[in-house]
């Protein structure tokens, strides 16, 4: 890029001073030797050779007048230099001030390019807009088509798959997408080439997706699955309620559509908006109720008097909203139980064509007395009510559960809600998948909140990030300390007594601990207060509010997690294997993270890998293991950073195999 600087007009050489002689050149006195030649000025005695005394007199008046003209040449030389000298010292004050301005220019550059480089970190999708975008926005727009009336339901699937097919050749489409809509239509009708079909086209139906509405883990698990399953050549969608908490500049080509569409509920037909976007690539459906706009008008997502209501209200919207649309996805993917009504939904209306009889269906379209069956939606122990997470289990092909840790029997026998025996009766349909990591975030190769960057290939930069930690927060430094750190939602009573004795010797002995929480209730605070004042020491340090930037530093510095649970939502167990730190047990009793041969067969190849590497291995046995065998360690800790964890892993491979299983059903 070339910088154009402007500066003032100015003189490049010194103007002489206009004069009223004939000439601005000085004029020469000049002097005949007897030989004729010409010689300059000289105060040499006047030669006898001159004429009289009057000739001598007029000979003294010109050496006098040629004295004064010489002496005003003097100084109208010294006014020209010295407004010579000014023009230099003026043309080198600009000279400066644009050096200073050109300076600034390049600061506010390098500024601006590690902004862009900050915002494709955080959203690349806002930045570049990728095939996967373009895909997305094309299926957008054909769902505005089909919801005005301009094209009807088949067509649409036609064209539909006329994109999906077409991934390849997107250069086509880029153009096309900012003409109207006649325009669009034409250009689609008229492409003829398709290609085969590589992945399967995939709708979740679900209540969070990150970063647009965030609560739990659920979000960072729509959201980096549905990534990893584009980069496979999957066509993923997602459909959300439109809160009003929703993070709307998150969104890229958010629009409204203009068309309504209706929704069965509590025995009445009602309107719902639509509201359309990209978030990642991912083509994303807001559904906003017309007449109950009050259902997600709320500032938070989850623990309202009405979340029965709400979240039944938006599963039947969605699926309204894809039969108006015309769209047939390969599979509905639906998660926990607020969409877990979509299961039976979709059998017992969308598919037996139940809407023939809308006095039999309560609320959103479902009749209960069929329902309320042992072999369906009656709860397994309490039989007066209705378990919609069982009717998920009852009505979907598969079921995923994300466990990092888990294998199906322990899963089975220790996931609550009253379900062990439906599970037992569904377990073919069970698929256990680990969750996964994003790696644009967490790499420490590349990871912008870390002083140096390392690899398994080269650990020097986690030394760098050791020292930094500990100078950042006041413990005496040295890297060959050992270095324990902790990052937990909540922690209870009996993990902080288990905790105290070990601390409170390992920090006397040199080993240092770091605690960070967050969301801690009350009670919680008073049990680590207490907990606090007994361990006080030195190499000891809590830090009460959680800090995303910090915990990307404290990870780095650490030897070791202590980790309260291998399915936490923070995923620290799988951050720590990533950034070289060993993930243990915070309580290693615990029966839920005890390793079992025998449901070896029945468990994920990560969740194999940690059991057999970390799981099983105490604090006190994993400091012993650092000091005494620091080589077999070090290679143990490289072996698990070279682990490919990420969402694009094990986690899409599982999902793919179910969503393949349930096309051939």
């Amino acid at each position: 890029m070339e910088i154009l600087v402007a500066a003032s007009s100015v003189p490049l050489l010194p103007k002489f001073p206009k004069s009223n002689r004939k000439s601005a050149v000085p004029h020469l006195l000049r002097c005949s030797r007897n030989n004729g030649e010409i010689i300059g000025i000289s105060r040499a005695p006047v030669s006898k050779e001159m004429g009289n005394h009057e000739d001598v007199e007029v000979h003294q008046n010109h050496l006098k007048s040629v004295s004064n003209e010489k002496e005003e040449e003097h100084n109208d030389i010294w006014k020209l230099f010295k407004e010579a000298q000014q023009n230099i010292m003026y043309l080198n004050k600009q000279r400066l001030l644009a050096m200073e301005e050109l300076d600034r220019v390049k600061n506010e550059r390098n500024k601006l390019l590690d902004r862009v480089k900050q915002l494709e970190l955080k959203n690349p999708g806002s930045i570049k807009r990728d095939k996967l975008a373009i895909c997305s926005e094309l299926l957008l727009r054909l769902d505005s088509l089909v919801l005005n009336g301009i094209i009807g339901s088949t067509e649409a699937s036609d064209l539909r798959r006329l994109v999906m097919d077409s991934r390849s050749s997107y250069d086509d489409f880029y153009e096309t997408i900012s003409k109207n809509d006649a325009e669009l239509l034409a250009e689609l009708r008229h492409l003829s080439k398709k290609s085969n079909k590589n992945g399967f086209h995939v709708i979740h139906i679900c209540t969070e997706m990150s970063p647009v509405v965030s609560v739990g883990s659920l979000a960072l698990y729509v959201t980096g699955l549905s990534c990893a399953l584009q980069r496979q050549g999957c066509l993923v969608e997602v459909i959300l309620p439109k809160y009003a908490c929703l993070q709307l500049d998150e969104v890229q080509e958010l629009r409204e559509v203009e068309a309504e569409f209706y929704s069965y509920f509590n025995g009445q037909l009602h309107g719902n908006k639509i509201w359309t976007g990209v978030v990642y690539g991912i083509g994303v459906t807001f559904i906003q109720p017309v007449y109950y706009s009050s259902l997600f008008s709320h500032e938070r997502v989850y623990g309202c008097s009405n979340d029965f209501e709400r979240f039944t209200y938006f599963s039947r919207a969605s699926l309204d909203y894809l039969v108006k649309s015309g769209k047939r996805p390969n599979v509905l993917h639906i998660h926990n139980w607020q969409t877990s009504i979509v299961g039976p939904l979709f059998w017992d209306v969308f598919v037996n064509k139940c809407l023939e009889q809308p006095e039999k269906l309560a609320l959103c379209g479902l009749d209960p007395s069929r329902l309320h069956r042992p072999d369906r939606l009656q709860d397994d122990n309490k039989a007066h009510l209705v378990n919609i997470l069982k009717g998920g289990v009852v009505y979907s092909n598969k079921v995923i559960i994300m466990s990092l840790l888990k294998p199906k029997g322990r899963i089975i026998s220790a996931i609550g809600h009253g379900l062990e025996s439906s599970l037992t009766i569904h377990k073919r349909k069970l698929v256990i998948a680990p969750f996964g990591l994003d790696k644009s975030i967490w790499d420490p190769s590349n990871d912008k909140f870390l002083p140096k960057s390392y690899s398994a290939e080269n650990m020097n930069g986690k030394t760098v990030c050791k020292v930094t930690l500990q100078r950042h927060l006041n413990l005496p430094e040295g890297a060959s300390k050992i270095l324990v750190g902790c990052i937990y939602s909540d922690i209870s009573l009996v993990d902080l007594e288990n905790l105290r004795p070990l601390v409170w010797m390992a920090s006397r002995s040199g080993v240092q601990f770091i605690f960070m929480g967050s969301n801690q209730s009350p009670g919680a605070w008073r049990d680590l207060e207490l907990f606090q004042d007994d361990v006080k020491d030195e190499n000891v340090r809590f830090i009460n509010e959680y800090d995303e930037e910090l915990s990307h530093l404290i990870i780095a510095g650490s030897d070791i997690m202590l980790c309260q649970s291998f399915d936490d939502p923070l995923q620290v167990p799988l951050k720590a294997i990533r950034y070289g730190a060993a993930p243990v047990p915070l309580h290693f009793a615990d029966s839920e993270i005890r390793y079992h041969e025998d449901d070896d067969t029945e468990s994920t190849k990560l969740s194999q890998y940690i059991n057999t590497t970390f799981a099983k291995m105490s604090l006190s046995r994993a400091i012993d293991e650092i000091k005494n065998n620091p080589s077999q360690w070090n290679e143990k800790i490289m072996d698990a950073m070279g682990k490919d964890f990420s969402w694009d892993s094990e986690c899409s491979e599982v999902h793919i195999s179910a969503y393949t299983a349930v096309q051939r059903l």
